[in-house]
């Protein structure tokens, strides 16, 4: 039979106390973590979200306001006034005189 080499003596020395040092206990699956539901990570990624939402949004919205025609808005309608009185004569107005001027 062959005798192990002491590096195969040493590794399984090893080997053993570590499997010593581990118990079922160690093997059971982990509890789910405790604590507040919503970590920090998810907070600051919810934030991003909707700060780049907001900013595409706004952007949206200048892009069309830029590219439409603007529209005057119509002229308020005129404002009604008292009709002015037209001058009045008594007679026929008077001729411009045929006589030429000048010499």
């Amino acid at each position: 039979m062959n005798t192990p080499a002491p590096i195969e003596e040493r590794l399984r020395a090893a080997l053993e106390a570590r499997g010593q040092l581990i118990s079922s206990h160690d093997l059971s699956p982990a509890r789910p973590p405790a604590g507040r539901t919503w970590g920090t990570r998810r907070v600051r990624r919810m934030l991003t979200i909707g700060t780049a939402a907001a900013a595409a949004a706004a952007a949206l919205a200048l892009l069309l306001s830029s590219t439409t025609p603007h529209r005057p808005h119509p002229a308020p309608p005129a404002q009604h006034s008292s009709p002015t009185p037209a001058p009045t004569s008594t007679g026929p107005a008077p001729l411009p005189s045929a006589v030429p001027s000048g010499p």
